[in-house]
């Protein structure tokens, strides 16, 4: 069944040339807002056809000019539609006004732009109060005329917007050959921002990209106070959406009066932590020795004047054709060539006979998560013979277990410091940064410092597979009591956990995580050291002792406005807060 639209075009030819020529078009506005404080910096005029037709709305009416082949007279009209009606409003700030690529290379030549520069001041509308937004609902195909376009634009005071960047039909090529005033981000990009880790990199991604074109960012489709918070606090310097305003006949002066609540606010948003991975990019290539290998024809006699030669030659590779066929590890061949007449023996054999024929072999492109595999697997010979590495089943170099276990270690170090591998949590690295960004905005906030009370203990008593329960016990208690938009958890590392308080009831949710804490701890204990409230273990000093029960400490340090001004000061005093809980055996301390 045909669209209402497509039958109203179909049924009534002309009618969009009608609706130009009988000035039957009106404009709304829609506010575009600094995120900084919320003033209104400019607007978007919003076509609208007559009210209540099939073609009262801007898709509906572009689609119709298209059947119509209407398309460059209704932009035409749609531009000349919006300064009229922004000039009778008599309003500040500029004029975002959308107009396609090919309607800016065919219709505003120079004798066209010289009448609507005319129009304009006859209106009393400034050249530089107007921003021509372009949109790209098809591909630019001769981009050097439209960058002509441009330029002949910028050379009278007009600003230019690219529209809907990152909706898959948008182009870093014309972003970086016309270098707009403005990009506009698709809303994609903003709904759902304040919790979707992976679109928060994408806008800090398109932030440093603008950073470099000196161009402002505006974040289209912001709904919710929560992505409003998160795209004020990644830098992007403009809003637009039904959280600032909804399109309306008139232009506003004000945000809306939830914005304007916020605004009022002094916060900073908690930004969506995504785990990070190990390096994806990391091979085994990166760790291999291109050490020349011997034929499967040489004798042991061979490989003795090999590792005469090369006191650093750790094992060598026998190859037959260029395919490994056998290992040879250094201590393991000294240990057989200095048994009394091995060299009479097997001298002028094949060194085949004192090689591993069955090495552990990885193609070069084995990844971090295979390697790590290999090294939790049950053979472990490869940590002391090493191991072999390939290139379509070609010999091309060795690598060591000690290098393999060294590098597979710095990698997992790495990736902790951004997410600790046991809970999930951000760890030191993202916990620095948010402190960072308190600080630099001037909020107030309470850091702070968790810990457990005899764990160690408890880890020897019980075995680390509990002792983990009991980290991830207290991981959960202190989640569970912190809002998720204003406290930010992090996971220092063993039992040591950092909040950053913005929540006004701080207090009491420090004393719901450690009540909550001490009670399900318990359910850890065997019934005989929880009915006798402990156990008697050994002390770091050998001699016998009786632990208490886990408990869980905080230290608490409230942050004065410009206190610090690094988040090593602030991880110094929430730490010392920490220790002095724990000395004095209390819950929740504040300093």
């Amino acid at each position: 069944m045909a669209s209402p639209t497509a039958c109203c075009a179909a049924d009534a030819p002309g009618v969009v040339s009608s609706l130009v020529a009988g000035r039957a078009l009106s404009a709304h506005f829609q506010p575009l807002v600094r995120l900084a404080d919320g003033v209104v910096f400019a607007h978007e005029a919003l076509v609208r056809g007559p009210v209540g037709s099939p073609l009262q709305q801007p898709d509906a009416l572009f689609k119709a000019a298209a059947a119509e082949a209407q398309t460059l007279r209704l932009e035409n009209a749609c531009v000349a539609v919006a300064l009229k009606c922004w000039s009778a409003h008599a309003v500040g700030g500029k004029l975002f006004v959308n107009v396609s690529a090919d309607a800016l290379v065919s219709c505003l030549q120079h004798t066209a732009l010289q009448e609507r520069l005319a129009a304009m001041q006859v209106l009393g509308v400034p050249a530089a109060a107007l921003v021509l937004e372009i949109t790209e609902h098809e591909r630019v195909s001769d981009v050097g005329r439209l960058v002509g376009a441009v330029n002949d634009l910028r050379s009278h005071g007009i600003q230019i917007a690219l529209d809907d960047f990152g909706d898959g039909r948008s182009s870093l090529r014309l972003w970086s050959e016309l270098h707009p005033d403005y990009v506009k981000i698709d809303k994609y990009f903003s709904n759902g921002l304040s919790h979707r880790a992976e679109k928060v990199q994408t806008m800090q991604a398109l932030a440093r990209i603008a950073e470099t074109f000196g161009t402002q960012l505006v974040a289209e489709g912001i709904e919710t106070v929560d992505d409003a918070r998160v795209a004020r606090d990644l830098g992007i310097h403009l809003g637009q959406g039904y959280f600032f305003g909804r399109p309306a006949a008139e232009p506003v002066a004000v945000v809306a009066e939830e914005a304007q609540r916020d605004f009022g606010r002094a916060s900073v948003a908690v930004l969506p932590h995504r785990p990070r991975s190990v390096r994806s990019d990391f091979t085994v290539e990166r760790i291999t020795l291109r050490q020349p290998a011997l034929d499967v024809s040489a004798t042991p006699l061979d490989v003795e004047r090999c590792f005469r030669a090369d006191p650093t030659l750790q094992n060598l590779a026998i190859v037959e054709e260029e395919r490994p066929v056998g290992l040879i590890h250094r201590s393991n061949f000294m240990d057989q060539y200095g048994k009394p007449f091995f060299r009479e023996l097997y001298g002028r054999k094949s060194c085949i006979v004192v090689a591993n024929t069955a090495p552990l072999v990885l193609d070069k492109h084995t990844g971090i998560a295979q390697l790590t595999d290999v090294l939790t697997s049950e053979d472990q010979r490869y940590l002391r013979d090493g191991f072999i590495v390939t290139e379509q089943g070609r010999y091309i170099g060795v690598g060591t277990g000690d290098m393999l276990v060294r590098s597979v270690t710095e990698i997992r170090v790495e990736a902790a410091r951004h997410a600790n591998p046991l809970t999930f949590l951000p760890g030191n690295i993202p916990i620095t940064e948010h402190v960072d960004r308190l600080l630099a905005h001037g909020v107030e906030f309470v850091a702070a410092y968790v810990d457990l009370n005899n764990f160690k203990p408890f880890n020897d008593q019980y075995g680390y597979w509990r002792g983990d329960e009991v980290i991830q016990l207290a991981a959960r208690a202190v989640v569970a009591h912190c809002d998720p938009r204003r406290d930010f958890v992090g996971h220092v590392g063993g039992d040591d956990f950092v909040v950053l308080f913005q929540s006004e009831d701080w207090l009491q949710r420090c004393d719901g995580i450690v009540a909550q804490f001490n009670e399900t701890v318990q359910t850890l204990y065997d019934e005989a050291d929880l009915r006798a409230g402990g156990f008697e273990a050994e002390d770091r000093h050998g001699e016998m002792r009786f632990f208490p029960l886990t408990t869980m400490s905080i230290g608490v340090k409230r942050v004065r406005r410009n206190q610090f001004a690094r988040a090593e000061q602030v991880a110094s005093a929430a730490a010392e807060a920490k220790r002095a809980a724990k000395r004095d055996g209390v819950g929740v301390l504040i300093q």
